[in-house]
């Protein structure tokens, strides 16, 4: 017990927001190959600072970076088999991580995986979740990393994009789907599930907690018979993601490749700075029909607005995930992109199957580069940025 406390004591010294300035300066941008093989990726970054990736579609592997990005460590097996389930999330109370591990493709059998030493090792867990109101069990896979919240009454809480598969992943069954979320109270022990995303026929989700408690919820298109279907959707949430309201297309963030309405995953994370909701997503941004041009937009007022994007690599890629440093660590001041493709993959994320052969890579870059950027015309750059 002496221990645990003591643990949590050292973690709630470290802080979890602090100032702009470390993300701004001279524009930085870098990149470098993590994986080889396989498919489908989160990064975080720990309560220590380390840079943490994870990924596959048959073994569940990470890579640590002690160095905020600058140099990696060994491959580390998470499960072997396993599906990725996305929602890799650190628990800010504890320093625990949690992986969600499918033995395949959903719906099928989870596993939580904790690491209770920044990443280095990992232990199976049962993955103790209540249906939705609907009677409905989500499921996990593939969705944008998780968050512990910092504000109201539901501080402490976990909270990760899910989806409900409505059986399957037959077309047949598309506009039965519906992304949502599952929380956890008790640091991952017990979760409860969302009211479902107000639209059906989706699901690949993000999310992030706003300055004023807010969830700000962006999602993935995964059915075509409608208007506007290669656009992201929103939502929010005023009850700590039990469930979403003021749900919104968004005309000026593309889904995926614009030839079909089959979506795209997309990253997403909040800037950890004081005051400020700056939010950073990705996807592919691409007038052909294939997934390629992997792009970052920025929002400056909690996703009304997405003023500025800019390219990060103009080859083939595909599902994306984004994390950003912490203060007082190697990794402040960095946002972290880790998608599918990149030049040593320049055929691996075109595949839409699960039995691409994959590869990735991570790029790191603080705003300023991303400033450097396009113009979307949809609202401004804040003065004191520009």
């Amino acid at each position: 017990m002496f221990l645990l406390l003591g643990s949590t004591a050292c973690f709630a010294d470290k802080p979890t927001e602090g100032d702009l300035y470390p993300f701004v300066g001279e524009p930085r941008m870098e990149m470098q190959e993590v994986f080889a093989a396989e498919r489908f990726p989160n990064v975080v970054v720990t309560r220590q600072g380390t840079v943490l990736v994870t990924w596959g579609n048959q073994h569940i592997r990470a890579r640590r970076s002690e160095d905020g990005g600058a140099t990696w460590g060994p491959v580390i097996t998470i499960a072997n088999p396993g599906f990725h389930g996305g929602g890799t999330t650190v628990d800010e109370t504890t320093g625990d991580i949690l992986a969600f591990v499918e033995a395949h493709h959903p719906p099928a059998e989870m596993t939580m995986y904790r690491s209770r030493d920044d990443g280095r090792t990992w232990i199976g867990e049962p993955l103790a979740i209540t249906p939705d109101s609907r009677g409905n069990l989500p499921s996990m896979h593939m969705n944008e990393h998780g968050i512990t919240l910092r504000h109201g009454k539901h501080k402490g809480r976990l909270l990760r994009p899910s989806r409900w598969y409505a059986g399957k992943n037959d077309r047949s069954l598309w506009p039965e789907h519906y992304t949502n979320a599952i929380y956890s109270d008790d640091g991952g022990k017990s979760w409860q599930t969302s009211e479902p995303f107000p639209e059906n026929g989706t699901g690949e989700a993000a999310v992030a907690e706003l300055a004023d408690g807010r969830i700000y919820y962006n999602s993935r298109v995964h059915w075509q018979e409608r208007p506007k279907n290669t656009r992201r959707r929103e939502a929010f949430s005023k009850d700590g993601g039990q469930t979403w309201q003021d749900f919104r297309v968004i005309d000026v963030l593309p889904d995926g490749h614009q030839h079909r309405s089959y979506g795209c995953m997309g990253g997403l994370v909040r800037l950890p700075v004081a005051g400020k909701d700056i939010l950073i997503f990705s996807n592919i941004d691409t007038p052909n029909a294939t997934r390629e041009r992997a792009t970052v937009w920025a929002s400056f007022d909690g996703g009304v607005t997405w003023p500025v994007k800019r390219l990060v690599y103009d080859g083939r890629s595909a599902y994306s995930s984004l994390s950003a440093g912490r203060p007082a660590t190697p990794s402040e001041g960095w946002i972290y992109l880790h998608f599918e493709g990149g030049p040593q993959q320049q055929d691996a994320a075109s595949a839409d199957s699960a039995k691409s052969s994959g590869g990735s890579n991570v790029a790191r870059f603080n705003l300023s580069w991303l400033l450097a950027g396009e113009s979307t015309g949809d609202g401004k750059i804040p003065v004191d940025l520009e």
